[in-house]
């Protein structure tokens, strides 16, 4: 299967002194084949957004390598990075503070189109305009309301029609469904899947909602303090997972039914400091596998079944 996305020991770090970086990215490898969604989970700031950033050329990477359909993202022409990433959009977590409070949904919805003058008139415009807003499921009614005037959950639809108005093929979803209600959610994710498999989109879907994860994602990457210390298909991650850290992130989903004896992983311990981290595993101190074997190298991911991939000294 082609892959749409692939980066190659993808680094980005944030210098915060002399001589001293945060370890943001650390030498993460990814394929998103086309039409396949990555969801990419982990604990707040373990990298999750800053990855999509770095992606989608919103940050510049420090290291590594990043193709989108083959084509160099980072060492390639202005020119052409600037035409691919038109093929690449985001739709941000919070709906409102993404949107310009002083412009009306037809403007927020056009302004893309209208930047990169994808049509002569206003008549096309609008047009296109009132197909997106039919696509995400909003009513024509609110084509001259501004946000303040809608819901988290219309807010959010704005967003994603802002985001297709192009026409892109990959979409970064940086935790598009955490600001809004139960109810919502559920109706923002079939819409995110409904599209997919009408207009063929890949995503990568980042969340800290492992629930979420399970139901939009066909493989799934876990984070920890910069680094991928586990990858699998979806289905594959939750029935066998591996890493001590995906077997506690697993083992914290609130099982919704009465009576129901939940074995909870706690984690304790100390955060390992991720400016300018030592070699070795960075969990080690909130591991209770954790032996010297642990320290002084890190560890590559290390295939243990069909496209299961872990980094951990328990499988070296």
């Amino acid at each position: 299967m082609t892959s749409l996305i692939h980066a190659v020991e993808l680094t980005k770090y944030f210098q915060v002194g002399k001589k001293r970086y945060l370890h943001a990215v650390d030498h993460v490898n990814l394929d998103i084949p086309e039409g396949k969604t990555l969801g990419v989970v982990g604990e707040s700031g373990c990298g999750k957004s800053t990855l999509g950033r770095v992606v989608l050329g919103l940050l510049p990477a420090t290291s590594g390598e990043l193709y989108y359909q083959g084509e160099d993202l980072i060492h390639g022409n202005k020119k052409q990075r600037k035409k691919m990433q038109r093929e690449m959009q985001i739709v941000f977590q919070d709906p409102y503070s993404s949107l310009n409070p002083r412009m009306s949904v037809y403007e927020l919805i056009a302004e893309p189109l209208v930047m990169n003058h994808v049509y002569g008139s206003r008549r096309e415009t609008l047009q296109r305009v009132q197909e997106l807003m039919e696509i995400v499921g909003l009513a024509e009614r609110f084509i001259n309301s501004y946000p303040h005037e809608m819901d988290g959950g219309r807010r959010q639809r704005v967003g994603i029609a802002r985001a297709l108005a192009l026409r892109p093929r990959f979409v970064v979803c940086d935790e598009p469904v955490s600001a809004l209600d139960v109810s919502i959610q559920a109706q923002i994710l079939n819409l995110l899947m409904d599209m997919q498999e009408e207009l063929g989109l890949t995503y990568m879907f980042i969340t800290h909602d492992l629930s979420v994860v399970k139901h939009i994602s066909n493989e799934i990457m876990v984070m920890y303090l910069g680094q991928c210390v586990e990858r699998a298909p979806a289905e594959e991650l939750f029935q066998n997972p591996l890493h001590p850290y995906t077997k506690a992130l697993l083992s914290a989903i609130p099982v919704p039914k009465l009576g129901a004896s939940l074995k909870h992983n706690l984690l304790r311990g100390e955060v390992s400091d991720p400016i300018n981290p030592e070699p070795g595993c960075r969990f080690a101190k909130r591991c209770d596998h954790c032996t010297e074997a642990c320290a002084g190298k890190n560890f590559q991911l290390k295939e243990l079944g069909d496209r299961h991939f872990v980094a951990c000294a328990l499988y070296q």
